[in-house]
């Protein structure tokens, strides 16, 4: 590939995008909200993510776009902020799509990177893309609207495929850096009754999802990134302390949970609803897991 362009690349998932594909490519494209800069062969190029401006010209012959953007949503569900998980999502959603439009040449592929909590809280029952129930909630509203943006354009010269992402597990960024703190300084227990299922990838076999999306050529539509064991919370913890070498773990009762959340002003929901999320067509389809197993991903990482 000459070019990738990764929009709202400067968080965790576009780092880590970025260094996978560092040596594979000549020229990396990151929109961005900062300034323009340049670093080797990863350029930042600066974007609102809601207007076509300069930016639409690196677009033009690139072979890959993957979109990142939105607001983080580690955070109170206040109506301010609600309004701007939503529109950050949709809105640069909305903007490309009208940008690849206007192109002559536009990317072969656009991956949308959304999330597999679209999926109901579910303790019974595997998710996956064929038989897999759509919830209810803000969180599932988000993604209902962040997937019906993606869908709006038929663009003939593009191949789309919209990824529902689950917990990314890696060293430098997002939930796991912080959880296994906690689980070093003996935190590391149960959370509510630990029941809850927990669904993950490994973030080089998120990577590597994205690759083999690109270099198979059939693949289109909706697919979960996740690895192919969900386990529960409970287990999920037990493995990390036992990856980390730490004999034991207080527990976070439910009502302890929603008070510290309050407090760091987040919502409880991220740590307890029940995401039991399985990547059918990946499986069908032959992608080959490196990390298949939470221990083998937890010894990697830890």
């Amino acid at each position: 590939m000459n070019r990738i362009i990764l929009a709202g690349g400067s968080g965790y998932l576009g780092m880590v995008l970025a260094d996978f594909y560092k040596n594979k490519v000549k020229e990396i494209i990151i929109l961005t909200r900062g300034k323009n800069e340049m670093k080797d062969n990863i350029r930042c190029v600066h974007w609102d993510g809601q207007q076509i401006s300069d930016w639409i010209e690196w677009l033009e012959g690139s072979d890959l776009l993957i979109n990142l953007t939105g607001k983080n949503v580690n955070c109170r569900y206040t109506d301010k902020n609600k309004n701007e998980i939503i529109s950050s999502r949709v809105n640069a959603t909305k903007v490309l799509g009208e940008a690849l439009m206007k192109l002559e040449n536009p990317p072969k592929v656009w991956i949308q990177c959304v999330s597999s909590t679209i999926y109901r809280d579910s303790r019974d029952k595997d998710m996956d893309e064929f038989s897999g129930e759509i919830g209810e909630g803000f969180s599932v509203d988000v993604c209902e609207r962040w997937e019906e943006a993606f869908d709006k354009h038929e663009m003939p010269k593009v191949r789309k495929v919209a990824l529902r992402i689950s917990f990314v597990l890696g060293r430098n960024g997002g939930a796991f850096p912080t959880l296994l703190t906690l689980t070093r300084l003996g935190l590391g227990g149960k959370q509510g009754d630990g029941l809850q299922y927990v669904s993950w990838i490994h973030e080089k076999d998120f990577a590597r999802i994205v690759e083999w999306i690109y270099s198979n050529e059939e693949i289109m539509g909706v697919y979960n990134c996740t690895a192919p064991n969900p386990v529960t919370n409970k287990v999920m913890m037990s493995t990390l302390r036992k990856a980390a070498g730490i004999p034991i773990g207080l527990p976070s009762p439910e009502c302890l949970l929603k008070v510290g959340a309050f407090l760091i002003g987040t919502e409880p929901e991220l740590a307890l609803k029940s995401r039991k999320v399985v990547p059918a067509k990946l499986i069908n389809e032959g992608f080959q897991f490196e990390y298949n197993h939470l221990e083998y991903a937890l010894a990697d990482l830890v």
